[in-house]
Formats: C-alpha cells, sequence, structure tokens
C-alpha cells in the first residue's frame, strides 16, 4: 500500500499526537483536554466545528462542491479506569485511567483524515466528522442522538471503524450483518429474613435461593434461547453476608450481570428468562426476588449498502488484504444508536498480533501505530469515493 505524499507526510506528527492522546487520557464525559484538542486541529485545518454536543462532543463538517449527499465519520474518544502497567515512554500520565481500547487511535485516525481532506478537497458533499464522548459504558452516542446530533448534521450514512488485534496493520475486516452483541446489564436481590447459622430454620435463606438461580442461570442459553441464535448471560456480581460474621444468614443477596445477544427477538428472551429464574428460585425458598433489566446498547448490525460502500473503500486501499468473512463480536458498542438513525457500517482495522496477550481491556494494550496510515488512507478513500460517486450519479 503507498500512500499519497501529503497523507505520508503528515504520519509523524499524526503518531506524535496519538502518543500524546495516550499519554494523557480521560474518562468518559471528562475529555475536555482531548476534545480541545480536537476542535483546534480541526478548526486549523479550515472545518467548520460544532462543540459542546453530548457535553465533551465535537462534530466537525466539512462542505466541499455541490454534491447533495452528506456522512458521517465516527470516532470515540474516552479512555478506561484502569492503570497502565509501566514500560512504554508515553504510559499515561495520570494514575487509574489508560487507553486501553485504542480510542486514542481512532481519534488520531479520524483527525488525520479531516486535515487531508480538508487540503485535497476531493469530493462533492458533506462529510461530518463525528468525535463521540463516553463509548465505554456511560451513553455518549446516545446523548448526542438525543441533543440532535443527526437533526442538525444529517447523514445519508454512518460509518464506525475500531481497531482489532489479530488482523495485520494493513489488514481490514468489512462483513455485512451483526458485528457486535448488544449490552444489556441485569440485577437480581433475593429478600429473604436473616438468622443465626446455626438456626437456618428460624429465617429464610436468600443464599440457597441465590446458588439455585446462579446454576439454573446457564440453561436460558443451553435449553431456551434456539441453539443457532448466539448468546450470552453472565453473573458478575454477587454481593452477600459479611465476611467477619461467618454465622450470620443475611437477609438479602445481590447479583448483577450482562446479557448479550444479535437480535431482538433473543434480547427480549434473554431479559423474560432471567426475570422467571429468580421469581421461580424465590417462589420456591418462600422469600421475594426484585428483579430490573436495563437495555444500554442495542447490537451494531452492519447495512448491507453501506457495507457494500465501506467495502469498495477498504479494497481501493488495501486490495486482497480484506477480509469480508469475521466472525463478530460479543462486546458492544455504542455506535448502534447512530447505525439506529442512518445507515450503518462498523469496520475493523488491523491492530497487530497481541503482544503477551494484551487484547482490549487489557493493561499492557496500546494502539499500534502502523495502523495509522492505513486507517487514514480507508477514511479518505471512503469519503472520495461515496461523495464523488454519489455526485456523477446524480
Amino acid at each position: 500500500m503507498r500512500l499519497p505524499d501529503l497523507l505520508a507526510a503528515d504520519l509523524a506528527f499524526l503518531t506524535d499526537l496519538r502518543r500524546d492522546l495516550h499519554a494523557h487520557p480521560e474518562l468518559g464525559f471528562e475529555e475536555e483536554r482531548t476534545s480541545g484538542i480536537v476542535a483546534d486541529l480541526l478548526e486549523e485545518a479550515g472545518i467548520l466545528v460544532t462543540r459542546g454536543l453530548a457535553g465533551t462532543g465535537v462534530v466537525g463538517t466539512l462542505t466541499v462542491g455541490n454534491g447533495t449527499r452528506s456522512i458521517g465519520l465516527r470516532a470515540d474518544m474516552d479512555a478506561l479506569p484502569m492503570t497502565e502497567q509501566p514500560g512504554r515512554a508515553y504510559r499515561s500520565k495520570t494514575d487509574g485511567k489508560m487507553h486501553a481500547c485504542g480510542h486514542d487511535g481512532h481519534t488520531t485516525l479520524l483527525l488525520g483524515a479531516a486535515r487531508y481532506l480538508a487540503k485535497t478537497r476531493q469530493f462533492s458533499g458533506t462529510v461530518h466528522f463525528i468525535f463521540q464522548p463516553a463509548e465505554e459504558g456511560r451513553g455518549g452516542a446516545r446523548r448526542m442522538v438525543e441533543e440532535g446530533l443527526f437533526e442538525r448534521f444529517p447523514c445519508d450514512a454512518v460509518f464506525g471503524l475500531h481497531n482489532m488485534p489479530g488482523l495485520d496493520p494493513d489488514e481490514m475486516a468489512v462483513v455485512m450483518g451483526p458485528q457486535l452483541a448488544s449490552s444489556d446489564s441485569w440485577r437480581v436481590t433475593f429478600r429473604g429474613t436473616g438468622t443465626h447459622g446455626a438456626k437456618p430454620h428460624l429465617g429464610k435463606d436468600p443464599i440457597t435461593a441465590a446458588a439455585t438461580f446462579l446454576a439454573s442461570l446457564q440453561t436460558i442459553v443451553g435449553r431456551v434461547v434456539d441453539p443457532l441464535q448466539p448468546a450470552v448471560v453472565s453473573a458478575c456480581s454477587v454481593q452477600a453476608g459479611n465476611p467477619l460474621a461467618l454465622n450470620v444468614i443475611p437477609d438479602t443477596v445481590e447479583i448483577g450481570g450482562t446479557a448479550r445477544a444479535y437480535t431482538p427477538e433473543v434480547r427480549d428472551q434473554l431479559e423474560t428468562e432471567i426475570g422467571r429464574l429468580a421469581a421461580g428460585a424465590a417462589a420456591m425458598y418462600g422469600i421475594a426476588a426484585d428483579y430490573g433489566f436495563e437495555r444500554r446498547i442495542p447490537p451494531v448490525v452492519n447495512d448491507a449498502d453501506a457495507t457494500a460502500r465501506a467495502l469498495k473503500a477498504a479494497e481501493t486501499v488495501l486490495g486482497k488484504k480484506v477480509r469480508t468473512g469475521f466472525a463478530p463480536s460479543t462486546a458492544g458498542d455504542d455506535f448502534a444508536f447512530f447505525a439506529g438513525e442512518a445507515p450503518g457500517c462498523y469496520v475493523w482495522l488491523g491492530n497487530g498480533p497481541a503482544v503477551d496477550g494484551a487484547l482490549h481491556h487489557n493493561t499492557a494494550y496500546d494502539f499500534n501505530d502502523a495502523a495509522i496510515g492505513p486507517g487514514v488512507a480507508f477514511w479518505t478513500t471512503l469519503v472520495e469515493q461515496e461523495l464523488t460517486a454519489a455526485t456523477t450519479a446524480g
């Protein structure tokens, strides 16, 4: 892959920028420094900037020519509440915060594309560069949508990109259909009657009910959901009693977890069945159960037409190093809220091998700077093909 001279000349700047962002991570809705850098660089490039959407969100708008088609490109900016392993010169300067998912890279790629497109202007239409806060479970995309993102910045299609360890830095996966699962949270509280641990017959034991519930939880995926439909139900938190009072049966047990699916039907099943098992376990032991299911993020499902357009751009840049078959992830991404407002496509860009097992959300994880060139080239090619093609076709 040979990069355009103008883009190749920007790689050193973009690499330094990416490492600076990595060294100064900010959590969701706290991306003040990051969004300030984004807005300043967009304005320096002559791009119209809108700040403050969803608090720290930034949208850059670039219109060239008289094309009527508009597209949105999204990058997430937030970091994670994790402590980075020492070792690299540009490691996080803030204990307890690090870019462990590559959002520093995503922000850099989209800034690189914006700078290049603002200089070359080889398209006709409008591109919105959407820099989203708070992707990591804090609801940034939903808030941007609720605050009028698509009313203020209409898009005929919207595209997202995420790095993927295990693929080469000059390799991409562009696949139609489900890419990421829904990400929902559930909570169950079993309410019994506490008593002395030596006299269980004088109370109603919520721990036994909780154990029955936990043991039966995996029957939902194993015996209720269609075996051809992927689903995940995991209990991730159990709180009961006091480890300093091992002769006390507590009044309550609180359990929480996550549920994942790729279709609305399976998502409904998971919500119903978790509640049914909780109620059944409580009834079996004569106690009460409170149940709540929070629908947080819908699944990301790539639109067929938007995917075909993204695939064309990826193949133009990387040729045969583009995969059209790639297993979906059971992780979630709130890009789903954007794709619910306009036809969407979410693509994977290689991040190289997972060194020492350092995958996403690992304390040793780092975005691979070798992916900057291919990533920026993909974004710029997508814009030029999308908007030029739309103009000539019209």
